[in-house]
């Protein structure tokens, strides 16, 4: 299959994404909806963590059943299972230090705001007033230190699922520079399915976002595209990308980043169902979100896809 053929197979997996983005347009949703949505992205995204180790699993137990059968040795089982583990001990460690970081960025910012905007000494003036109107002065925050934690959140989400749909886009590629038009066809529609469903995980923790003042705050759609893209564009270059050249190890290593980065957002997403105190929403809503995600496997298995 020729490359802009392939491609614009991987635009149309990729861009189901944005099918669930419109959710979080939401004008001011109940506290029980909230929390329901974010319970059901933690069940999609649980389902997503389930159904990327396995597939990046795929190659280090194919390896040691070709050593049980004579085959080979342990070399790339071991290889592979390297790539696994580093994979999944990189994408969750990167999202911690990256976490990190943000809170040092707004830490430094706030206090070179204080430092800088602090009147100069004043004998009038006690210690104590002059620190008050110290403590007064924002801080200044500009680029991802002025988002709020719930759109923070939300770019955690896209970029686990991006990872995971750069690794599905690999598939697809790889599928149709070998000449498999109906495999790749068929991973396209399944994938489709699930890229469907992925839009809401990304879009769940901005329905309980608030401005500074305490009112809802609704995401621009511009800023629902950005995700949209950050999510759903993997799949695009992914595409290309395998086209390009076959590459097991690979797929194993953003299957893996996929992997830990997601089930990262998975742990912060339960802390935000945790503070809510209503672990009834948080069951109803994860085993939702499961259902939604085997309900779209067992479509696309029972077609035969």
């Amino acid at each position: 299959m020729s490359l802009d053929k392939t491609l614009l197979l991987g635009f149309i997996a990729g861009v189901t994404i944005l099918f669930g983005l419109p959710i979080g347009r939401l004008k001011r949703p109940a506290p029980s909806l909230r929390m329901m949505l974010n319970a059901v992205a933690v069940g999609v995204l649980l389902f997503l963590v389930w159904d990327v180790l396995s597939a990046g699993w795929e190659p280090v137990a194919s390896a040691l059943r070709r050593f049980h059968a004579g085959d080979g040795g342990l070399g790339s089982a071991f290889g592979y299972g390297m790539l696994f583990v580093g994979g999944i001990a990189v994408g969750s460690l990167a999202l911690v230090a990256y976490e990190q970081w943000m809170h040092r960025v707004i830490h430094d910012r706030a206090s070179s705001s204080v430092d800088d905007d602090m009147p100069e000494p004043d004998l009038g003036v006690f210690p104590a007033e002059r620190t008050a109107v110290a403590v007064a002065v924002p801080a200044v925050r500009r680029g991802l230190a002025s988002w709020s934690p719930a759109r923070q959140l939300a770019l955690l989400v896209a970029v686990g699922i991006g990872l995971h749909n750069f690794a599905e886009g690999l598939a697809i590629g790889q599928a149709a520079a070998s000449r498999e038009i109906a495999l790749a066809t068929l991973l396209v529609i399944g994938f489709a399915l699930h890229n469907a469903t992925e839009g809401f995980g990304i879009v769940a923790p901005l329905a309980a976002d608030t401005n500074a003042d305490g009112t809802a705050a609704m995401p621009s759609w511009g800023l629902l595209l950005l995700f949209g893209a950050i999510g759903g564009g993997p799949t695009f270059i992914g595409t290309a990308v395998g086209h390009s050249f076959r590459s097991e190890a690979l797929s194993v290593v953003f299957l893996s980043l996929a992997a830990g980065s997601i089930l990262y957002v998975v742990l912060q997403l339960v802390g935000v169902a945790a503070k809510s105190r209503r672990m009834d929403l948080l069951v109803y809503g994860v085993l939702i979100g499961l259902m939604l995600g085997f309900l779209t496997d067992a479509i696309v298995t029972a077609a035969g896809l």
